[in-house]
């Protein structure tokens, strides 16, 4: 990712986006023990685990769009036409979203439809003959995206990108002014996005959830494409990323502050233990400041301290996506097996882990070594480079 003032790349964008998806991953692997809805869950579910998981919930899937936003403005800037821009991000986001829905996503819902349902039938029977049923079985959708939600959706905020750039030049200098004249006061950069996410959750949509179905998901996207906005802002905005970095240490501390105090009250009123309605709205303000100040400090520490190449970050960031398309389906898998095994939740957290990392490599190993399948699992080129 390319430093916007000096025409260098970024690279503490780039280990934060290796970060973020790395947490991803492993925040999956805890979906398996809390006892929030997923495809496949341990016995017994770990209630003290809601507690660690609480911590990203709030920012995890933000920090990525930001950071997928600043990615898209390198790249549209490395493009000669706003066309060529939109052709690259269509192949590098629809064929491996296809392929993943076509395959890889498979083996959840069939898992999900044995676990909870009693679905009778192999594997093999239920992608040739249930899998591609255009409509629903037990109240799934299929086929689906499932945790591919999030490639779906960077299709059409990189579309919207494009229609963007092609504004007149007078118009989009004026629109990065304004985002640099407003976000380098701290207070100003901290406080309008933590409003933005409070008039999400206190004011237009109080209680509802995401669908992560991209066309009735506007609570959604009222963040996430907010999210994505900043960071593709935040590529010219170099006044912007220069306070994150000097405000990453009281920003930190705001965002573990709000932590401990909206993680004490799910520890005093677990999961739907009713709780006085004063105390869930500290708590839905507790966890927007620390969505919005978890977000700064970790840009902020990218920038200050991670800004150097290595020699592990053009692999890593070269994998991450491809781990990113396979790794939620390892774990369901590998969560299953240990659960009919019937393994310790203890036993389990380590072979899934050990199987999920070991996958991932395995997948990004063979799929980049050969022509045409760089593609589905979303590398750049036919071939791999020499």
């Amino acid at each position: 990712m390319e430093h916007a003032s000096v025409g260098k790349r970024h690279y503490g964008m780039d280990w934060l986006r290796i970060g973020a998806f790395g947490l991803l991953i492993f925040y999956h692997i805890g979906m398996f023990f809390v006892p929030w809805g997923w495809h496949v869950k341990s016995s017994p579910v770990e209630q003290w685990v809601t507690i660690p998981m609480l911590f990203t919930n709030g920012w995890r899937l933000a920090l990525l769009f930001l950071v997928s936003g600043y990615a898209s403005a390198a790249i549209l800037a490395k493009n000669p036409s706003i066309a060529g821009f939109v052709r690259s991000r269509s192949a590098r986001l629809l064929v491996p979203l296809a392929f993943g829905m076509a395959l890889v996503v498979a083996p959840q819902p069939w898992v999900e439809l044995m676990g909870k349902h009693g679905y009778p039938h192999g594997f093999g029977h239920f992608w040739l003959h249930d899998y591609f049923r255009f409509g629903t079985l037990e109240g799934l959708v299929l086929p689906t995206w499932q945790h591919l939600w999030f490639v779906a959706y960077l299709w059409p905020y990189s579309l919207a990108l494009a229609v963007l750039a092609a504004l007149p030049l007078r118009i989009r200098e004026l629109a990065a002014r304004a985002f640099s004249a407003t976000f380098r006061h701290p207070l100003l950069l901290v406080g309008l996005p933590i409003g933005w996410i409070l008039l999400r959750s206190l004011l237009f949509w109080p209680g509802v959830s995401d669908t992560h179905a991209l066309f009735d998901d506007l609570p959604a996207h009222w963040i996430f494409f907010a999210a994505f906005l900043f960071g593709f802002a935040l590529r010219r905005g170099r006044t912007v990323l220069e306070t994150m970095e000097r405000a990453w240490p009281w920003a930190l501390a705001l965002g573990l502050a709000s932590y401990a105090l909206f993680a004490a009250l799910e520890w005093r009123y677990p999961g739907d233990t009713p709780a006085p309605v004063g105390l869930i709205t500290v708590f839905i303000v507790a966890r927007a400041v620390n969505a919005w100040c978890m977000i700064v400090a970790l840009v902020g520490m990218a920038g200050r301290f991670l800004d150097r190449d290595h020699p592990a970050r053009a692999t890593l960031n070269e994998a991450i996506f491809p781990f990113y398309i396979i790794h939620q389906t390892i774990i369901v898998l590998v969560g299953w097996m240990c659960l009919r095994a019937g393994l310790s939740n203890a036993t389990s957290f380590v072979v899934i882990v050990l199987t999920t990392i070991g996958g991932c490599w395995l997948f990004y190993a063979i799929g980049r070594a050969i022509p045409g399948v760089r593609l589905l699992i979303g590398l750049k080129g036919w071939r791999r480079p020499a």
